[in-house]
C-alpha cells in the first residue's frame, strides 16, 4: 500500500493507494533539492549577484520614487523573506526616496489588510506605502501603446510615473502563460482590465503553445514581456519555492535574463513524464493557491495531462472563497454542459473577451475530457455541481465514486502538487 500525505488548505488528507493499482507518481524534484543557504541568505546573495544588471542599489542611486511591484494575496510569494531585503538594498544607497509597494491583484480582488499583514509583517504594513492596484479604476491607468496582437496597453499610472520600477515574485509553471513571475507582474499583474480582457483571450488559450513550461511561440507570454518592457520594469526578483513556501533558489536583474535563469531551474525540477491513468489524485498546492475553484483549474490540468479520455480527475481543494468570480461561475453554470460552455467560448474574437472567460475555457476543455472531483469540505457542494464538476468530502469518497466510473480495479497516478509539476 503506498501512502500519500496531499496539501489541503492549510492540512494535509492522507491518501491510500494499493500498489498493485498504482500507475505513478509525478512529483517535483524540489522537495529533494537542498537549497546552498537559508531563505534570507539566498535572496541577499542573488541581489548581490545580478544578472545581466548593475546592483539594485546602484540603479537606486538619485532616485525620487522608487516602485516595487509585488503579488498579491493569491500567491505563495514570501514576501516577509524577499521584501525586507529589497527595502534595505535600496536604502543602502538611497535612504531618502519615496517607496510604493504596488501590490499586483490583477483582475483579482483587493487584498484585505489583514492579508497584507500576513503577507509581509506588521512592520512593512506600518510603516511602508502600500498600494492595491485596481484594474478597474480606467482613471488610474495610463497608455503605454499597443501590443503585439493589436490590443491596449494600459498599466497603473504610479508604475508609469515612477522613476525606477522593479518587482518582486516567483516562478513556478504557469498553465497558459508556461511560467509565472518576471514580466508577469505587469501585465496581468498592473494591468487594466481592459488589457488583460484581451491578453486572456479564446484564441490565445487555444493555442498549443500555451501551456504550462512553455515560452516559445506562446502568444500570451508574447504580449506580457513586451508589456513589461514597455513598462519600463528594470530589475527583478523572482525566487522559486518548495512545497512548504520556503525559498530554495533566487535570481534577480534583467527582466529577461534572470528569468529565463529562473524558469530554466524550475524546468529542471518541475519537468516530469505524463503517466497516463484512468484515475488521476492531485491538489492545486493546499493554501493561499487552493482557495477558490477558479485558482484550483491550475492543478487540473496537471491532471488533464495524465488522465485517459472519459476518466477521473480527483483534486483537494478547499475553494473555502467559492468559485472565485462571478462571470467565471457563470460562464459554466448557466450552460446546460460543459461542451456547450466550451463552445460558446471557443473562438470568441479577443476584443469581445468576457471577464474570467480564460478560467472557463480551460476548465471547459478538462470537463470535455473527463469527470472532475473537488474534494473539499469548506465549500458549497450544489456550486461545485451547477458548474458539472463532482463533488466529495473526502478522498475516500472521490474514490469511490471515480470507481464507478472507470471500475474498481482501474490504475491511478497521483500527483501531490498539481502546479508544482510541468507534465510532459
Amino acid at each position: 500500500m503506498a501512502s500519500f500525505s496531499l496539501p489541503y488548505f492549510k492540512e494535509h488528507l492522507e491518501l491510500n493507494v494499493p500498489d498493485e493499482r498504482l500507475a505513478g507518481v509525478l512529483v517535483s524534484r524540489s522537495e529533494d533539492y537542498a537549497p546552498a543557504a537559508g531563505q534570507t541568505a539566498l535572496v541577499e546573495q542573488a541581489l548581490a549577484n545580478p544578472i545581466a544588471s548593475s546592483r539594485l542599489s546602484e540603479l537606486a542611486v538619485g532616485k525620487k520614487h522608487i516602485v516595487i511591484i509585488s503579488s498579491d494575496h493569491t500567491r505563495p510569494v514570501p514576501s516577509a523573506v524577499t521584501m525586507p531585503v529589497l527595502l534595505k538594498e535600496i536604502r543602502s544607497t538611497n535612504a531618502d526616496c519615496r517607496i510604493t509597494i504596488l501590490v499586483a491583484t490583477g483582475m483579482h480582488r483587493p487584498t484585505t489588510h489583514d492579508e497584507l499583514v500576513a503577507k509581509y509583517g506588521a512592520d512593512i504594513v506600518a510603516n511602508e506605502e502600500i498600494v492595491v492596484h485596481d484594474a478597474y479604476k480606467d482613471e488610474d491607468m495610463a497608455f503605454k501603446g499597443i501590443l503585439p496582437s493589436g490590443g491596449e496597453l494600459w498599466i497603473n499610472k504610479l508604475a508609469d510615473e515612477a522613476d525606477l520600477l522593479i518587482s518582486e515574485g516567483f516562478i513556478e509553471p504557469h498553465f497558459f502563460a508556461g511560467f509565472s513571475g518576471g514580466r508577469k507582474s505587469v501585465l496581468p499583474g498592473i494591468a487594466s482590465k481592459k488589457t488583460v480582457l484581451w491578453n486572456h483571450n479564446a484564441l490565445f488559450l487555444a493555442n498549443k503553445h500555451a501551456r504550462a513550461g512553455s515560452l516559445d511561440e506562446n502568444p500570451v507570454h508574447k504580449d506580457m514581456l513586451f508589456a513589461a518592457q514597455s513598462a519600463g520594469l528594470k530589475f527583478i526578483l523572482n525566487v522559486v519555492i518548495n512545497s512548504e513556501k520556503e525559498v530554495i533558489a533566487a535570481f534577480a536583474g534583467d527582466l529577461c535574463e534572470a528569468h529565463a535563469k529562473g524558469c530554466d531551474f524550475v524546468k529542471s525540477l518541475a519537468q516530469v513524464d505524463a503517466v497516463p491513468a484512468d484515475i488521476v489524485v492531485t491538489t492545486n498546492g493546499g493554501y493561499p493557491l487552493d482557495q477558490n475553484i477558479y485558482q484550483t483549474v491550475k492543478g487540473m490540468t496537471a491532471g488533464e495531462a495524465c488522465v485517459k479520455e472519459g476518466g477521473v480527475v480527483i483534486i483537494a481543494s478547499s475553494c473555502m472563497d467559492g468559485h472565485g468570480g462571478e462571470f467565471f461561475y457563470k460562464l459554466l453554470a448557466d450552460k446546460p454542459s460543459a461542451k456547450a460552455a466550451y463552445d460558446s467560448i471557443n473562438g470568441v474574437h479577443p476584443s469581445e473577451t468576457e471577464f474570467d472567460q480564460w478560467e472557463a475555457q480551460i476548465l471547459a476543455r478538462i470537463l470535455c475530457k473527463c469527470t472532475v472531483i473537488i474534494v473539499s469540505k469548506h465549500c458549497d457542494p450544489d456550486m461545485i455541481k451547477a458548474m458539472h464538476i463532482g463533488h466529495a468530502f473526502t478522498l475516500e469518497e472521490a474514490m469511490t465514486k471515480a470507481e464507478a466510473i472507470v471500475g474498481a480495479d482501474s490504475k491511478i497516478t497521483v500527483i501531490p502538487d498539481g502546479i508544482a509539476v510541468i507534465v510532459k
